[in-house]
C-alpha cells in the first residue's frame, strides 16, 4: 500500500488533518494568541491580511483560528461516529449472516428495522432534542446509532458468500470456536469491505454533524466547521461575497472526503486479483529492460 500513490496522498492528507485536530488548538491558542470565539477581535468582515490570515467575520472573530479549532470537532465527531457505526455494522452484520435458524432471522429482522426506518429524519429527531447537549461526543454518538444499518446489510451479505466456503468448514470440523472461526477465518477476507466502511463512515459523519449544525439542529454555540458554515448563511456571508468565512469549512468537508475516495480507490486496487495482476503489469511494462551482459 506504501507503493500506491492513491493510497499516500490520501493518508497523507487524513494525517495533516488529524494533526491539525490534535494540535491545532494550542498553536492558535499558544502561538498566536487567538481566540476563536473573541468578539470585536478585529474589524468586521475584513478579508485575509498578515494579521488575519484568513480575515474575520461579521463580530470581528478571527477566521482562521474558527477553522482550526473547529478541524478538532469534526475530526473527532468523524472519527468516533465513524467507529461507532462500523463497529455495529460490522457486529450485527457478522453474526447475521454467520448464524442460522433464529439467531440469524432474529437479527436479520433487527436490522432490517433499522434498515428501514428513515435515518436522516430520526437523525433530527434525536439531536432536535438534545440541542447538542453533551458536546460533540453526544453528537458523535447519535450520528454513530442511526447510520450503521447499511453497513450491517452489506456485511451480511459478504459473510453469507464466505460460511460455505472450504476453510470455514474446514475450522469447524477442526472443532474451533465460532467466535475464532469469525474473527480469524471470516474478518479477514472482509477486511477490504470494512476498510471502505469505516473511511466513508467518517466522512459521512463529519458531513452529518456540519448538515445538523447547518439547519440550526446542533448547538450552535460550539465551534465547529458546521456551526461556521450556520453563522455564514445567517450573517449574509454569501450576499456580501465574504467567502474566507464560508470557503475554508466547505473545502475542510471536501477535502477529508477526497482524501477517503483515494484510500478506498487504492484498497480496491490491492484487494482485487485482476486489478493488482493488471496494476503490476503495468509497473513491469514501465521499468527499463536490463542488458544481459555476455562473454
Amino acid at each position: 500500500m506504501a507503493r500506491d500513490r492513491k493510497v499516500t496522498v490520501g493518508l497523507a492528507i487524513l494525517g495533516v488533518m488529524l494533526l491539525i485536530a490534535i494540535l491545532g488548538p494550542y498553536f492558535v491558542s499558544g502561538v498566536l494568541g487567538r481566540s476563536p470565539t473573541k468578539l470585536h477581535a478585529g474589524p468586521p468582515m475584513a478579508g485575509p491580511s498578515g494579521e488575519h490570515w484568513l480575515g474575520t467575520t461579521s463580530s470581528g472573530v478571527d477566521v482562521f483560528a474558527q477553522f482550526i479549532t473547529g478541524t478538532r470537532v469534526s475530526v473527532f465527531v468523524g472519527l468516533v461516529g465513524g467507529t461507532i457505526s462500523t463497529f455495529l455494522a460490522v457486529l450485527f452484520g457478522l453474526v447475521s449472516g454467520y448464524h442460522k435458524g433464529k439467531t440469524g432471522a432474529a437479527l436479520t429482522g433487527f436490522v432490517n428495522i433499522f434498515l428501514v426506518i428513515p435515518g436522516l429524519p430520526l437523525l433530527l429527531l434525536i439531536a432536535s432534542y438534545t440541542r447538542g447537549r453533551g458536546g460533540w461526543p453526544a453528537v458523535a454518538l447519535i450520528i454513530g446509532l442511526t447510520s450503521w444499518a447499511g453497513g450491517a446489510r452489506v456485511k451480511r451479505a459478504q459473510t453469507l458468500s464466505l460460511r460455505n466456503r472450504d476453510f470455514v468448514a474446514a475450522a469447524q470440523y477442526s472443532g474451533d470456536k465460532q467466535t475464532r472461526v469469525l474473527f480469524l477465518e471470516v474478518v479477514p477476507h472482509l477486511a477490504p469491505v470494512i476498510a471502505s466502511t469505516f473511511l466513508f463512515a467518517v466522512v459521512g459523519s463529519i458531513a452529518a454533524e456540519a448538515g445538523l449544525d447547518f439547519i440550526g439542529a446542533g448547538n450552535t454555540n460550539t465551534v465547529s466547521w458546521g456551526t461556521m458554515l450556520y453563522w455564514a448563511q445567517s450573517q449574509g456571508a454569501l450576499q456580501t461575497g465574504a467567502w474566507w468565512w464560508f470557503l475554508p469549512p466547505g473545502l475542510g468537508i471536501a477535502l477529508v472526503g477526497t482524501a477517503a475516495g483515494l484510500v478506498n480507490f487504492g484498497i480496491d486496487e490491492l484487494s482485487d486479483p485482476r486489478r493488482r495482476t493488471l496494476r503490476t503489469l503495468r509497473t513491469l511494462r514501465g521499468r527499463p529492460k536490463r542488458k544481459v551482459v555476455t562473454a
